[in-house]
């Protein structure tokens, strides 16, 4: 019994790494892209659906709202008729444009060496 006093319950982490737990979310298949698209400013659905073109509808929802649950997108709806909802980056999402850009440089950069490397990789191993 606390009698009283304010009692602090730990967060619990998904991953005991802040780097498992982070990479996780933004390292799938299209955080990055999001992230990128929305750097321009505020979006709707349908208009960050038309810049990643090979995006699900299911998929980019789902994407987008795990973006808003860790922080890095902020969705605004209006009480209007049809109801409009608007996507934007948060200042966290903002913060992680320049380590995400460098990421994306890097990539871009060493990925011709990576294919090489794969290949080589497969034709040493038996095509593993």
């Amino acid at each position: 019994m606390s009698h009283g006093k304010l009692v602090s319950i730990p967060f619990v982490f998904e991953q005991p790494c802040p780097i498992r737990d982070v990479l996780d979310r933004i390292g799938d298949q299209w955080s990055l892209l999001l992230l990128e698209v929305l750097e321009h400013g505020t979006m709707r659905f349908s208009e960050i659906e038309r810049a990643i073109t090979d995006i699900s509808k299911q998929m980019l929802s789902k994407t987008l709202r795990r973006l808003e649950e860790d922080g890095f997108v902020k969705r605004t709806l209006y009480p209007e008729v049809p109801p409009r909802v608007e996507y934007e980056l948060t200042d966290l999402g903002r913060s992680f444009l320049t380590p995400m850009k460098t990421l994306i440089a890097w990539a871009n950069e060493n990925h011709q060496a990576i294919c090489e490397a794969r290949s080589e990789y497969g034709a040493k191993n038996g095509g593993r």
